[in-house]
């Protein structure tokens, strides 16, 4: 029979296994929403020009950027408990589930540094981004976690669940913190080696609702 202590840290240890892996479940469907918002920009440019009302156009533009910057932040901020070794390491996660953590954070970089809507080129090269990062996501979620009990598949999914392929997993949980720690120092000198510069003439003071 377990006394006191011991029912508590099961109950602990199941509610927090519990939880990150219900965030697991979650996140192809906000990676689904987030490629969606991404790539239905085209549309929205359609509609937004059809609008005679330039408040209503205003709005309706400030709207969609929000809703899908938002989602773009949401999913990497649930996605970062990927990068906790002591649950990556001992719960079966996507085993790239850290490495698409870190490619949607150069997405979300990229669009700090440089006006992705105004820029055709800046916008390819987030949309191949966040492609790359929700395959190395999904596919491991899916053909791993979710097909854990399909005998026909063999071993295909212990090899894409982190805590049955820890020769794999760690590689990739350590270099991806490393990748992080250098993405993030560099964005950090950039900040301080801009701070006082003149501003550089070809950024709009304004950024412009639609290119």
């Amino acid at each position: 029979m377990l006394n006191a202590d011991a029912l508590a840290t099961a109950l602990t240890d199941g509610g927090s296994g519990w939880m990150v892996l219900s965030v697991a479940a979650v996140l192809p469907i906000l990676w689904a929403f987030t490629l969606v918002l991404h790539f239905s920009r085209p549309y929205v440019i359609r509609f937004l020009m059809r609008l005679t009302l330039r408040f209503g156009g205003d709005v309706w533009w400030l709207s969609y950027v929000l809703m899908r910057d938002a989602l773009m932040a949401i999913t990497l901020g649930l996605s970062m408990i990927f990068l906790m070794p002591n649950l990556y390491l001992k719960i079966g996660l996507p085993i790239t589930a850290p490495i698409a953590t870190l490619i949607l954070f150069w997405a979300l970089v990229l669009k700090l540094i440089r006006d992705t809507d105004d820029d055709p080129a800046a916008f390819r090269l987030v949309s191949i981004l966040l492609v790359i990062a929700s395959v190395l996501y999904i596919v491991p979620q899916v053909y791993g976690m979710e097909a854990a009990d399909q005998s026909y598949l063999g071993s295909l999914p212990s090899s894409l669940i982190s805590s049955e392929n820890l020769a794999i997993a760690r590689p990739i949980m350590w270099l991806t913190l490393a990748l992080f720690a250098i993405t993030g120092a560099a964005l950090f000198g950039r900040f301080l080696m801009r701070l006082g510069a003149p501003r550089d003439e070809s950024e709009p003071e304004v950024p412009s609702r639609a290119p």
